[in-house]
């Protein structure tokens, strides 16, 4: 009798991830406080945009950790910005060596010529209903990564897709918080009717908010711990390395890049890492593991030699399995309380 051949076991599926990006405020130092501002914009050069420090060195080092670990990967940005500006932005993601798989324009002109001032600024309809177009694009097995910025609606908008997507928030809540934002009628059906046709998953893992604003982060406590507020992008790496999304050589990437383009010193570098360790966004052992990454590559000083009780307690540490990188608790948002306070006084009687 012959052997029996042993059946081999399924490939595991790969993992797809899935970055969205803010551009304003979030990839590029753009200003658009004023009227000037926003007019000024569609004549900038792409040699005249500004990334923000250590962004484009980050996006470089997702793609090449998921490259290398066999994941599938997509980056997408979305922008307030008109289309008008398209080819520098996209000349400007060349310039900063940015490989990305698409981007949307908000046509603020169009509005402008209308004589529809207010909707220049209504970014709530706007980025909610290209976020669920976009999600559709995906297989539901896709783990998506946010990031944003402080300076108008990202962690309320980026919430509440997360929520959308998870089945959380149904399409009679969603129609009522945008409402109460004053979103216009027509993008309130419309994404309703996108909300309604996706399949309900837990895909949205974390939220990065880039503290452009210096907005305090107990300010955005309510968003949960999926929420992170980040003062800089090695903050961001930090916990996108804590994740497994990202390799340590890819943090290392993104500090040498404070460093050598910023005004970083490295010791500004650890207390970054030290303030996120604090604010329980990143576990100490991971800090640790970059801490010792960080010296290794020549940016920080090399931390002390451990003294022997320090050997017994690491040794001791490895005699036992550590825990995996814990997800953070789902977050109970009160949106109905949150919009509500969001409510411009002047909306009162409209």
């Amino acid at each position: 009798m012959g052997l029996l051949r042993a059946r081999s076991a399924p490939p595991a599926p790969r993992t797809h991830l899935v970055f969205r990006w803010d551009l304003d405020k979030t990839y590029l130092k753009s200003e658009f406080e004023t009227l000037r501002d926003m007019v000024r914009i569609p004549f900038e050069k792409a040699e005249d945009k500004v990334a923000a420090p250590g962004v484009a060195a980050l996006i470089r080092a997702l793609r090449e950790s998921a490259l290398g670990r066999g994941r599938t990967i997509r980056v997408h940005f979305v922008s307030a910005s008109p289309p008008q500006i398209g080819r520098a932005i996209r000349r400007k993601l060349e310039l900063d060596g940015i490989v990305y798989d698409g981007i949307i324009f908000k046509n603020q002109l169009q509005r402008l010529f209308r004589g529809k001032f207010r909707h220049l600024r209504e970014q709530v309809g706007y980025k909610l209903t290209e976020l669920l177009k976009a999600r559709k694009e995906e297989p539901p097995t896709a783990r998506e990564y946010l990031f944003g910025d402080d300076w108008e609606s990202d962690p309320l908008i980026y919430s509440l897709y997360a929520d959308i997507v998870a089945g959380r928030v149904d399409t009679v809540e969603l129609a009522a918080i945008l409402r109460a934002v004053r979103v216009d009628p027509p993008l309130i059906d419309q994404a309703c009717a996108l909300a309604a046709a996706i399949q309900p998953v837990d895909a949205v893992a974390r939220i990065f908010i880039n503290l452009a604003r210096r907005t305090p982060p107990a300010h955005l406590r309510a968003y949960g711990g999926r929420l992170v507020p980040a003062f800089n992008y090695l903050q961001t790496a930090a916990c996108l390395y804590d994740a497994d999304v990202l390799s340590a050589a890819g943090a290392v990437q993104v500090a040498r890049s404070l460093l050598e383009d910023s005004s970083y010193t490295p010791e500004r570098l650890l207390n970054s890492l030290a303030d996120v360790v604090r604010r329980g966004h990143l576990r100490p052992a991971a800090n640790a593991e970059l801490r010792e990454a960080l010296g290794k590559a020549g940016i920080v000083a090399a931390a002390a030699p451990p003294t022997r009780l320090t050997r017994l307690r690491h040794w001791w540490a490895g005699q036992r399995r550590l825990p995996a990188p814990v997800a953070p608790a789902v977050p109970v948002i009160d949106y109905r309380t949150m919009v509500g306070l969001e409510i411009p006084a002047d909306a009162a009687g409209e």
